[in-house]
């Protein structure tokens, strides 16, 4: 088996792995108590009240971030699109207007 058929194996099993574990009832009720954890919907800047950043506490909040966008990226993306992701290639959207 080539490097890249391997790779593509785990990969695809990765993906099978996290949907199966973030797509049940239990999985989606973590995901939606990570939302606020993570920062999900909102931005990683720490502002402090005398109105500077904190950016150790910034810097924490967007590894959160990322964390939970990694989870969003296995359960929304597939196997092709993930690893247009991956390698900085183009994601064909199927919106393509002939040009």
């Amino acid at each position: 088996m080539t490097t890249q058929r391997a790779a593509r194996r785990i990969d695809e099993d990765v993906m099978r792995a996290y949907k199966l574990a973030f797509g049940s009832p239990a999985g989606q009720a973590v995901l939606m108590d990570l939302v606020p954890y993570c920062r999900a919907t909102e931005s990683c800047v720490v502002i402090l009240k005398n109105g500077q950043i904190d950016r150790d506490r910034t810097l924490v909040s967007e590894g959160r971030r990322e964390v939970f966008v990694r989870i969003q990226e296995f359960l929304n993306l597939t196997y092709e699109q993930l690893f247009a992701l991956k390698t900085g290639s183009a994601i064909a959207t199927g919106d393509d207007d002939g040009q």
